[in-house]
């Protein structure tokens, strides 16, 4: 068996599905505007919680939220909020399912303004992801820019997206690439970052 120098996540290493979603998706630069806002509220649902257990859970989530279309959201209604507090598949939290249901219509409200919730979020990185050189034990839970987008979220009426969560979204999605210079993902997705 061949050893494939990776991120130091606790609780990845062996875990074949963690492991493929870091070596697959994690750090990939995502441009997609909707993409991006199902990722934001998977990050504020895991608040409190482990990444780990929301993955497991997330087409338990996209089911529940209509595979997150900010359209079909918004509409959400006291009977849907009801079924989803009934749903075993999700978290059920009242305040991170109002969030969502908000956030959507937040969402909506940026596009009918002209406003790119996608472009919003890459013009706060300079349009390309941030290119971090980290060693093991480097990284950090926040940075002076996720406090800054976190603001700028908040200040648009979003909920659940402290600076801890927005790294964590940042670091998801790509727009700083945190993979540690020892993982074999790093250069990938440093070269993925050229849009």
């Amino acid at each position: 068996m061949n050893y494939i120098a990776r991120c130091t996540w606790k609780g990845m290493n062996g875990d074949p599905f963690y492991e493929a979603y870091h070596d697959t998706e994690w750090g990939v630069p995502e441009w997609d505007s909707r993409a991006l806002w199902e990722k934001l509220v998977l990050d504020g649902f895991q608040a409190g919680l482990s990444w780990i257990t929301i993955l497991r859970k997330r087409e338990a989530f996209r089911a529940a939220f209509a595979n997150f279309d900010p359209e079909k959201v918004a509409r959400f209604d006291e009977t849907d909020r009801a079924r989803l507090m009934a749903d075993a598949g999700i978290i059920r939290s009242n305040g991170k399912i109002d969030a969502t249901i908000a956030g959507a219509r937040l969402y909506l409200d940026m596009r009918e303004r002209g406003e790119d919730f996608g472009q919003f979020l890459w013009d706060m990185v300079g349009g390309a992801p941030i290119q971090n050189q980290w060693e093991a034990g480097q990284v950090p839970a926040q940075t002076p820019l996720a406090v800054e987008m976190s603001k700028a979220l908040k200040a648009k009426g979003f909920k659940f997206c402290g600076p801890v969560i927005v790294y964590a979204f940042m670091q998801a999605t790509g727009l700083v690439n945190d993979h540690l210079v020892s993982c074999f993902r790093h250069e990938d997705c440093k070269a993925l970052g050229r849009h």
